[in-house]
Formats: structure tokens, sequence, C-alpha cells
């Protein structure tokens, strides 16, 4: 233990550790894993202390097209899941998280048989990701054991930035490094997070956030092949352009948000069945707008407004992508400044679309409770008044949570206090786009 923790306090790790957190947080992620490596003693296993690290992510373009085969523009952000990780050899997975139960799995039986078929009583918790996770490890043929893991997460449930994503890709990471030989790509690891999200864990989730956390930086994605969707990496350094990107929690409730969620899924299939198709992506924009008359009486209008959010959303991601490569590439500050104006332009165009089109600031079932629409209003009277020219938009799923804003960086003081007499204090986070995806670290 002493020799790892002499590795923490090295320079190779105060460069690691400038890189994932930022250079004004080394002293407190060195602290962190220091914390999280002597936590190993009560954990009776030895052998060599790894060390991983699975970010959060936050959702840049293409809000509610994943779940159709859409485009998404994502990045993996400073916030992560830690873990000191020591192998064992009993197929024991022991995973213990700072403000959480312990969770311990057996992935066999007293007989020796594997047990990681997925098990009712365990949905909706932790030890149905580990044991579905595991299962498709196996299913790949890969020879497992199991581990002690004594992790930390800094993305909090609930904010809208995939705790759960984050922790599927880490658990991935780690069955990935101790028995696969690190050979599975990101992609892969974040695939197999989400089949144990789906089946195990019962959440019907598309792969846009396992994909971002598991790859790390900027990401655009193509999901018209499912089995093989497109990622390609984007560089994107905000700060530079003189802007940072920031998340309100609004402090809503997601409970009773199931049917507002499945709604908007669901009626974006109802009408690609409309025209004999499973997903909106497998029909054109044209074809929808021909056959509205009939689409409106036999669906309903809403349906079709978020139809055509997806069409415009998808179109808005190539664009968007498009236009951050033009902010790196610009030879002159005259030309950076033009792209990063259109660049705000089209993510306040996202965010009206989905405000206006695809209707997920506010529950119906709810009206009187609009913490996102008010957070979205506030800061375009921010934005007026400090009389800047920026950008916001709803964060994630919508109906409730989180809202992204873009702020200069000289007013990130001004506007945090100002979102924070209406929504609590420490209710604005600055983010950071990390460029690593999920990693062992040591």
């Amino acid at each position: 233990m002493k020799e790892i923790i002499e590795k923490i306090n090295s320079q190779y790790m105060t460069n690691i550790f400038a890189e994932l957190y930022g250079e004004q947080e080394i002293e407190n992620a060195r602290q962190r894993y220091t914390t999280l490596v002597s936590g190993m003693d009560n954990l009776n296993t030895n052998g060599n202390i790894r060390l991983f690290s699975a970010p959060g992510r936050t959702e840049l373009a293409g809000n509610h097209t994943d779940h159709n085969r859409g485009k998404v523009l994502a990045a993996s952000i400073q916030m992560d899941c830690a873990a000191a990780v020591l192998e064992r050899n009993d197929n024991i997975v022991f995973f213990r998280s700072a403000g959480f139960p312990d969770v311990k799995i057996k992935l066999t039986k007293e007989n020796g048989d594997s047990d990681l078929q997925p098990k009712p009583e365990e949905a909706g918790k932790t030890d149905s990701l580990i044991r579905g996770i595991a299962a498709e490890f196996v299913k790949r043929g890969f020879k497992i054991n199991g581990f002690s893991a004594n992790a930390h997460s800094t993305v909090q449930p609930g904010s809208g930035l995939s705790s759960s994503a984050a922790i599927e890709v880490l658990i991935g990471c780690i069955f990935d490094s101790l028995y696969g030989g690190g050979k599975l790509t990101p992609l892969e690891i974040a695939q197999i997070g989400q089949i144990a999200e789906n089946v195990y864990f019962e959440k019907p989730c598309g792969l846009m956030d396992q994909t971002a956390c598991a790859s790390g930086g900027a990401v655009a994605i193509d999901f018209k092949d499912t089995l093989n969707p497109k990622v390609k990496q984007i560089n994107f350094d905000l700060s530079a352009a003189g802007f940072a990107l920031c998340v309100v929690n609004t402090g809503g409730s997601h409970a009773d948000l199931t049917d507002d969620y499945a709604s908007i899924p669901k009626e974006m299939k109802d009408v690609a069945a409309f025209f004999g198709k499973s997903v909106l992506r497998e029909i054109e924009k044209e074809q929808v707008i021909s056959g509205a008359s009939d689409i409106r009486k036999k669906i309903g209008d809403r349906a079709l407004l978020r139809c055509l959010h997806f069409f415009n959303e998808n179109e808005r991601v190539d664009e968007i992508s498009e236009t951050l490569i033009k902010i790196e590439s610009a030879a002159t500050g005259e030309e950076k400044q033009k792209f990063l104006n259109n660049y705000l332009y089209l993510i306040n165009e996202s965010g009206n679309s989905s405000w206006e089109i695809l209707q997920n600031v506010y529950s119906l079932n709810n009206p009187k409770e609009q913490g996102i629409s008010l957070a979205l209003a506030l800061t375009k009277e921010f934005f007026q008044k400090e009389q800047i020219k920026s950008a916001c938009r709803v964060h994630g799923g919508g109906f409730a949570g989180t809202i992204q804003s873009y702020i200069p960086l000289e007013k990130i003081d001004v506007y945090c206090k100002y979102m924070e007499t209406v929504f609590g204090k420490d209710s604005v986070t600055v983010l950071k786009i990390r460029p690593k995806g999920v990693i062992e670290i040591l």
C-alpha cells in the first residue's frame, strides 16, 4: 500500500490528475485516491491495488434522438466514479461506494456453476448491473473472477450527468482490465453496460450515456446502426473560446415522470409505425409532412411535433459538430468568433426546439412545477441584462432536473449568485470536458 500511495504522489499522477480534473483539483484528487487506497485495508484482500476512473457525461445536442436511432453530441466531464480495486479468486464481487450500502454478490452457485441470470429482486440495484456485466463478459468468451472495489462518485444521482452509466462503464473496465486483457473498445464496454441496464437493471435506456462516458472528450454518435454506431471524436476547448459550460440543478423531482419520458419515444415510434417502420430514422421528414393530416387524426398533433423535432435535431447535430471542428481550425480570431457565434445560435435552436416542439421542459400532470422552464427563462433574462451573446437548453431527459448554459468566464460568479437566489446554494456546477473516457489510471 505504501508503494501505491507513493505513486499517487508522483509527478506522473500529478499530470494525470491535471488532465482528468483540472490544475486546481490536483491536490483534492490526490487526497481522494489516497483515501480510497487506505480504505482497502478493511476488505480482506491481497495483491496489487489498481486505480480506475469513469467520467459522467453531458449532452451537448441531440435531445431525445438516440432512442429512434438518431444522432447525438455528448462529452465526458471531470466528475467521475473513481475506484481502488483488488482482484479476488473466489468469484465474489464486493463493491463499496461512499454513501451507499455495500454490494456483495457471488457470480457462481455453490456447485460451481455460473449464477449470472437476471434476478428480479436485484432489479434497480447495483447488484444487477454487476451481474449483468459479468454475464456479458462470459458470453464473449472471457474467463472472469471476482474483485473488491472501494469507490467514490462525484457524479451525483439525479444530476442529469449519468451517474449510472459511469458506474456501468467503470465495472466493465475493471472486468476488462483484470480478465480481458484490456482488449475491449470503449464502444464494446458501453454496449455491455447498456445490456446490463436494459435486461438486468430493467431500465430501457439508449446507448448515448454509456458511449460518452466510455469514449472521452466530445463525441458525435450516429445510432443508425445500433449494433455498430459511428463514434467520432471532436476536439472542444470551450475555455479557450472564453466560455464555461454550466448545469443548473432546478431541484425538481423525477418521481412519477416515467409516463412523460416514455411518451416521447412511443409517440415517435407510433408515427414510424404509421409508415410501416419501427423508428423514425427509417423514414424521411418529407414523408411525415406529406402525411401530416392523417397523422394528426390517427396519432395526434404532439406526436407530429415531436417527429419534427427529431428530424431537425438530427440535422443540427451534424451542423454543430462541423461548427466545432471549424472553431478549432479557424485561422484568425475573427473566424473563430464567427464560428463560435454560430455554435451558440445552434445550441439555442436546439434548446428552443426541445422547449417548444418536443415539449419536455415540464409535465402536463404537474404544470405548477416548472423548474426547467423557470431556469431557462431566468438565464435568458441574465443574458439580456448582462448584454452577452450566449446559449442555454434543457439538459438530458427533461420534465425536471437540469438545464445547461454557456457563460462567459468573467461572468461565472455573477451567474452563480443570480441562479442560487432561486434554486439554492451550489445549484450551479461548472463542467470541464475531460479528454479521457473510462480508464485504468494506475
